[in-house]
């Protein structure tokens, strides 16, 4: 008789790996928290600072080769120096970001899909929280004053002054402080693991500390008296990403804001002329931040 193969042995898949482990030593990351680590935040400050420094020295020699005084800039000269300063901030996170955590996403970052109604809902609730706040304490200390860097930009110079300054307070300075401060900085300091009375607050933490610093880092541009309102809002601001786990609440709700100093107090313009300023502001910026939420998954 002939023989009877033995009967194959059924087919076997590999079975599934554990997802790659951070850093060794690095705690794991929790839900919507970067791959890069918690040194990563001062290294950046560090390192675009430096490149803020030296940005703005080459723009003030080419300046004054060409004639500028550098005690009183032209508001070309302050736009460029403030425009290359904020992207040496961009690009110091953007790189130590692919140090630290390899091959990173925009939407690490917080460039994801969010649902209008929670977009929405959270903003209004953090602006009111914030301008009730501010109220108080501009009360309770007799505060009254301007912001400097809108002055210092020229807006009443020239119409192209007042439409670059108006661009960069509204537009830029919304999409590259947003993305170093709740999308990077806050991101890596909530790899903090702090336990207190058995109870998590790294993001807490993370939140005030980001708040400090982007408080900090308007010093000069601001009024010394109005730094720890703003470092009020950056606190906020970091509130709207966790909740939402998007940057575009906080890009919004940042632009929104300079919109109102801006035209509120700078050039006094109607309650229409803001309220277009505000939406022309959001489109430009959805404009151009949109397509890095594309490949995302929308926040639910």
């Amino acid at each position: 008789m002939p023989s009877v193969p033995p009967p194959e042995a059924p087919f076997q898949t590999a079975p599934p790996q554990p997802p790659p482990p951070d850093d060794e030593g690095a705690p794991e990351r929790g839900p919507d928290e970067p791959p890069w680590p918690v040194w990563v935040a001062p290294a950046a400050i560090a390192v675009g600072f430096a490149f803020g420094i030296v940005a703005s020295i080459i723009v003030g020699g080419i300046a004054k080769a060409g004639g500028s005084s550098l005690t009183s800039p032209t508001p070309a000269v302050s736009l460029i120096s403030d425009l290359l300063f904020d992207a040496s901030f961009v690009g110091a996170a953007l790189y130590l970001a692919t140090v630290g955590g390899g091959h990173v996403t925009p939407a690490d970052f917080g460039f994801r899909r969010v649902r209008f109604r929670l977009a929405a809902g959270s903003v209004l609730a953090a602006a009111v929280g914030y301008y009730v706040i501010s109220a108080i304490y501009a009360a309770l200390l007799h505060l009254h004053g301007n912001d400097k860097l809108p002055k210092e930009l020229g807006v009443s110079k020239s119409t192209a002054a007042l439409v670059g300054a108006t661009v960069f307070v509204c537009v830029v300075a919304p999409i590259a402080e947003e993305f170093f401060f709740r999308g990077f900085m806050f991101g890596a300091l909530r790899r903090m693991r702090i336990v207190v009375a058995g109870h998590e607050i790294g993001t807490w933490v993370a939140a005030i500390l980001t708040g400090i610093l982007f408080g900090l880092a308007h010093t000069g541009s601001a009024s010394s008296q109005y730094l720890i309102p703003l470092g009020f809002l950056g606190f906020v601001l970091c509130l709207v990403r966790w909740r939402t786990r998007s940057l575009y609440p906080c890009m919004a709700l940042h632009s929104i804001n300079n919109s109102l100093a801006l035209g509120i107090s700078q050039l006094h313009w109607t309650a229409g002329e803001i309220l277009a300023l505000m939406i022309g502001a959001l489109t430009v910026i959805g404009v151009l931040t949109a397509p890095l939420a594309q490949r995302a998954p929308a926040v639910s």
